[in-house]
């Protein structure tokens, strides 16, 4: 996204505002991966490239008959990168959690199957949910946390003096950092948010709407230009 708003004349910074941590579910964790290896599961579901990194912390590999259903252009090539096989990816049309339910034949055909999901504390169970749903076996552990991190005291500065005149909140954990971190954001500031539970999180959290006829075409362009290169994965399991 950065690249594709530097492409159209904008100056960005990068603050990261998360960072991942160990999960609070750990001997649960190293319980299930060794299930994983031995071939207990049908299929496992990832919607987050951490979830290799998890694997990988562990020593663990997924076992050949396990096969893998994953959301998100950065989850499937982490587990490419890692020598696995992705059996099942949301389509370009609906690249979501509940986009993937659409699109995957084995889930609806009558067959229990035992399904691993490993996923953020924060993620939504859409897909363990629609799982659920259909009469499958789901084994849902939380493999990771997701913490906020501060801003810098430069980055603090140039959001609260202006000098940043637009945030772009790319998940509701970001968003409700945003919240916390910049309560004083000058009313002229635009707030950008990805996708609607993003949104929702991030007012709740407090963050307040832009107005809209606040620098209409420059968030018109900003919109625009964050659709043609986000990849809609949500940020739900």
């Amino acid at each position: 996204m950065a690249t594709a708003l530097r492409e159209q004349g904008a100056h960005t910074v990068i603050a990261p505002l998360v960072d991942f941590a160990p999960t609070s579910e750990e001997e649960r964790l190293i319980e299930v991966l060794k299930l994983l290896e031995s071939g207990h599961y049908d299929w496992m579901t990832a919607t987050s490239a951490t979830v290799v990194d998890v694997l990988a912390h562990h020593n663990a590999v997924i076992h050949p008959n396990t096969r893998v259903a994953a959301v998100g252009e950065a989850t499937i090539q982490a587990f490419s990168d890692a020598g696995y096989q992705v059996s099942r990816t949301p389509s370009d049309e609906n690249h979501t959690t509940a986009g993937l339910l659409e699109v995957w034949p084995e889930i609806d055909t009558g067959e229990v199957l035992r399904v691993l999901t490993l996923r953020s504390d924060v993620a939504k169970p859409v897909l363990t949910s629609g799982l659920i749903d259909r009469g499958h076996d789901v084994t849902q552990v939380v493999a990771f946390r997701t913490i906020g991190v501060p801003a810098s005291a430069h980055i603090r500065e140039d959001v609260e003096s202006g000098r940043i005149n637009a945030l772009l909140v790319a998940s509701a954990r970001i968003g409700r950092e945003v919240a916390a971190q910049f309560p004083k954001l000058p009313p002229e500031t635009i707030v950008a948010c990805v996708g609607p539970h993003t949104h929702m999180e991030a007012v709740a959290a407090g963050l307040r709407h832009s107005p809209s006829h606040q620098n209409s075409a420059a968030k018109r362009a900003l919109i625009e230009t964050v659709e043609s290169a986000i990849d809609q994965s949500d940020m739900l399991d």
